[in-house]
């Protein structure tokens, strides 16, 4: 076949694949953010396309929460992976846990959704919750081995600690405080007993 005939046949496809990234990353956006501007033309626009190529991508609303779902839960164990090369074990402990507020405020934005998609896919929550627990567990065990944090506690703990303040948090700014109380609780698990000092706090 020649040259140019071949590079015509795979410039759709490497366009298509440039559209899907964008439709993911827009609708992650869209998603988070919430409120009566979260529609699929919200998503289109973000993008930068057109509402027909979002369909030929995604032909349902549940068909893209659930490739946004699973892509951000594939970043989330792209990114256990990464901090464990890059950080101190307690430090990728605490940004691993950080970034996954990030993740729920997507899941908020397309619960309802989500969970109609859930119920028809079984395997996607089971992918999900062995995704995340691998990687946290991951973490936790280097922290552990390290003597950083207290190894009576496991990765479903974290995970459901997490959960449970994402969740009783609903007001505006509420990431910022769980970011917060996840500070406060990395910090509870810490081995050192130095590790709730605050600055002027009297020495023994």
């Amino acid at each position: 076949m020649p040259a140019r005939s071949v590079k015509n046949l795979r410039k759709p496809r490497a366009d298509a694949l440039r559209n899907r990234d964008r439709l993911l990353a827009a609708a992650k956006a869209v998603f988070s953010a919430g409120g009566p501007d979260a529609s699929l033309e919200a998503v289109a626009r973000r993008a930068n396309v057109g509402i027909g190529t979002l369909y030929r991508h995604f032909p349902t609303r549940e068909a893209l929460y659930e490739a946004v779902y699973r892509h951000e839960v594939e970043q989330l164990g792209e990114l256990a992976e990464k901090l464990k090369g890059e950080a101190s074990p307690v430090e990728a402990l605490r940004l691993w846990l950080r970034s996954n507020v990030e993740f729920v405020a997507t899941k908020k934005g397309m619960s309802a959704a989500l969970a109609l998609a859930a119920q028809a896919n079984s395997e996607l929550m089971a992918f999900s919750y062995d995704r995340l627990t691998k990687a946290v567990g991951a973490l936790l065990d280097r922290a552990v081995a390290a003597g950083e944090i207290r190894g009576d506690v496991g990765p479903e703990d974290l995970l459901r600690a997490l959960i449970g303040m994402c969740y009783l948090h609903d007001q505006p700014g509420w990431q910022a405080s769980v970011v917060r109380l996840l500070d406060v609780f990395v910090d509870g698990l810490r081995v050192r007993g130095d590790a709730g000092s605050r600055p002027g706090k009297a020495s023994t």
